[in-house]
């Protein structure tokens, strides 16, 4: 059980949410800039290709701050996302350049960049899980990440380059949200850079909890920020335990919730669409999600 004197208050005022919503974040195209892959995707928002170098290799990654003329000035707190079993693509940009229009500066790495650059999946909407040759596909990408240590290794690699950049303000703690697969890489990057991160977000994460003595929720001793865990409830119902133990895990104030109707998927909206034809996206549920995670980094980063 943790002890809640290791997290900081919540603050009574989040940051603001922002002032764009998503869909207008996600209609804005990126258009090319004439220098170095920096492109301005946004009015008040630059987005970067960029080369991570890890201990395993060379990442390729994006990276968003705000530009000249935002109105949040000086430099920012760091935010590292994790993607979901997907990879980096559009959608994921399109949470890179939202969240750096709120005021943070915000890394997305390729999570398989030892086994090939991003996009993966061309086509994320026709991938298949009932088809055993799409599924096939992914252990060669995860196989790797997924290796012990390696993701320890990638997190410890990108929180030092995110401290490294101009625009982030090491001052302040960093946040790290993840997505899927990235729900319990953002538990390992809490843990192996408690010093740094100051807020954790798992959206719809899968094997938060198992029964092998590396379950992602004995890392929570070690871990000093404040974590956010939202579960679908398509998750809850095929591990109805798994809530209560991270609920002992993290207790007040981190915030264990299930998400009641939705599908594991939830908050992207490029998702496959379900067995029986139906989107597993819920775009209310992920702007609620969205405004849950803008409350935690306020609360924790600002």
């Amino acid at each position: 059980m943790l002890n809640e004197e290791r997290r900081p208050p919540r603050a009574a005022e989040p940051r603001n949410p922002g002032r764009r919503d998503f869909v207008a974040a996600s209609s804005a195209l990126t258009v090319a800039a004439a220098t170095g892959g920096v492109r301005a995707a946004a009015p008040d928002v630059v987005e970067q290709d960029v080369t991570i170098t890890t201990p395993d290799g060379h990442c390729d990654a994006a990276y968003f701050y705000p530009a000249k003329g935002h109105p949040a000035k000086g430099r920012y707190p760091g935010v590292l996302i994790w993607t979901d079993v997907f990879g980096l693509r559009p959608v994921y940009r399109e949470f890179g350049r939202r969240l750096a229009d709120s005021g943070y500066a915000v890394l997305v790495p390729n999570p398989f960049y030892r086994t090939a650059r991003a996009p993966v999946f061309s086509d994320v909407h026709a991938f298949n899980f009932q088809s055993d040759a799409d599924r096939a596909k992914l252990p060669p990408l995860t196989g790797p990440l997924m290796a012990a240590g390696a993701a320890e290794r990638d997190a410890q690699a990108y929180v030092a380059w995110l401290d490294a950049q101009p625009q982030v303000d090491t001052t302040k703690k960093l946040g790290s949200q993840g997505y899927c697969m990235g729900g319990p890489l953002v538990l390992k990057t809490a843990a192996v850079a408690a010093a740094r991160v100051g807020a954790g977000a798992s959206f719809h994460g899968g094997s938060l909890v198992t029964d092998k003595p590396d379950s992602p929720h004995l890392l929570a001793p070690q871990i000093k920020a404040r974590i956010l865990v939202a579960i679908a409830a398509s998750d809850d119902a095929r591990d109805p335990d798994a809530k209560n133990v991270l609920r002992q895990a993290f207790p007040p104030p981190d915030e264990v919730e299930v998400y009641a109707g939705d599908q594991h998927g939830w908050c992207v909206p490029d998702m496959p669409l379900q067995a029986n034809g139906k989107p597993i996206y819920n775009k209310p549920d992920a702007e609620r999600a969205w405004s849950q995670l803008l409350a935690l980094y306020g609360a924790t980063l600002a």
